[in-house]
């Protein structure tokens, strides 16, 4: 009996070997373009979404720091590393990712317009092994309403060139002016440090600033805030995230904590089984998704008076220095 013992206990580490190799670790990497409080605020919600689901994950996070070179390098780095699924939070990343990873699954985050990118042929499904999440936002209405608050009859716009999502809403922008009968002013740039000198090029030509979800602007918000405050001019935002610290007129969108959780709960149904290409392209479409945000100084600082509509609307109120959230 005594020389059975070694191979049972050989033969019974090869059943625990076998038992935890259906929990392996599992290993996802998350990218994101730049770094600031909306893309955080996405990953964050990617992070818990997943792990409120009992998996055992590896976390890979990447930051290219506004640099499309850097994006592909992680890329290639994710495709190295073999990682489950890889998550691209911003449309150059995500690109990256889906240009690079053929067979690895990809999932996308905050991509305004997935179709122009090149992400997917369809909203309806996604494409051999990529889909995800849309933070397309109602570009038109808000400027009719920042028009229409604000009393503007022109209109600053500053966006990314090399960044297909902001090419594509800059058509919508100019949809939006078309609309609202007022006159556009528009100025690219390609890196956030052209942030501060394209809204001092443009100050003096315009009543106010509207922002689209382009990262780049947002990474070097806080030049832009300074710009328009000391002109007295106001700004609206699609990203409330960028508004909280104050110095945003008006800002409403959806709250990207949230969209996060949403691709988080796509990578979920990945891992459980389900293929990327049977995924339809998520929209945040719930009014529980989205903020609205009014910002009482900047409102006194540009002498404009906010109708009661829209603050007993508001479920954040900055005054005073102060954020408040209903």
């Amino acid at each position: 009996m005594k020389k059975l013992i070694p191979f049972v206990a050989a033969a019974a580490a090869c059943m625990i070997l076998a038992s935890c190799g259906g929990n392996k670790k599992t290993t996802i990497g998350i990218a994101k373009i730049v770094q600031h409080p909306a893309l955080d605020a996405v990953e964050q919600g990617i992070i818990d979404a997943i792990n409120e689901n009992g998996f055992d994950v590896e976390y890979d996070l990447q930051n290219a720091n506004g640099d499309v070179n850097t994006a592909a390098q992680i890329a290639s780095v994710y495709k190295t590393k073999k990682v489950d699924v890889a998550v691209g939070i911003a449309t150059p990343v995500a690109v990256a990712l889906a240009n690079t990873l053929k067979t690895t699954p990809v999932v996308f985050g905050t991509v305004t317009d997935p179709i122009a990118a090149g992400l997917v042929d369809s909203l309806d499904k996604g494409k051999d092994n990529v889909t995800g999440m849309s933070d397309q936002i109602p570009t038109v209405e808000h400027i009719k309403q920042f028009a229409k608050v604000a009393n503007i009859k022109t209109l600053g716009y500053i966006y990314s060139s090399n960044e297909a999502n902001s090419v594509s809403s800059l058509e919508l922008v100019k949809q939006g002016c078309k609309e609202a009968g007022i006159e556009l002013v528009e100025q690219s740039i390609t890196t956030s440090s052209e942030v501060k000198s394209a809204a001092e090029a443009i100050i003096k030509r315009v009543d106010g600033i509207y922002l689209t979800t382009d990262n780049t602007v947002f990474s070097a918000i806080a030049s832009l805030v300074d710009v328009f405050g000391k002109a007295k001019k106001p700004i609206f935002s699609g990203d409330v995230t960028a508004a909280k610290d104050g110095g945003i007129f008006m800002a409403s969108g959806f709250n990207y904590y949230k969209a996060g959780r949403a691709t988080g709960e796509m990578v979920v149904q990945i891992l459980n089984g389900k293929k990327p290409a049977d995924m339809p392209v998520r929209f945040m479409t719930e009014p529980s998704d989205s903020d609205l945000l009014i910002d009482l100084d900047a409102a006194k600082n540009c002498g404009i008076t906010i109708p009661a509509e829209y603050l007993n609307s508001a479920n954040m109120i900055f005054e005073n220095g102060k954020l408040t959230e209903k």
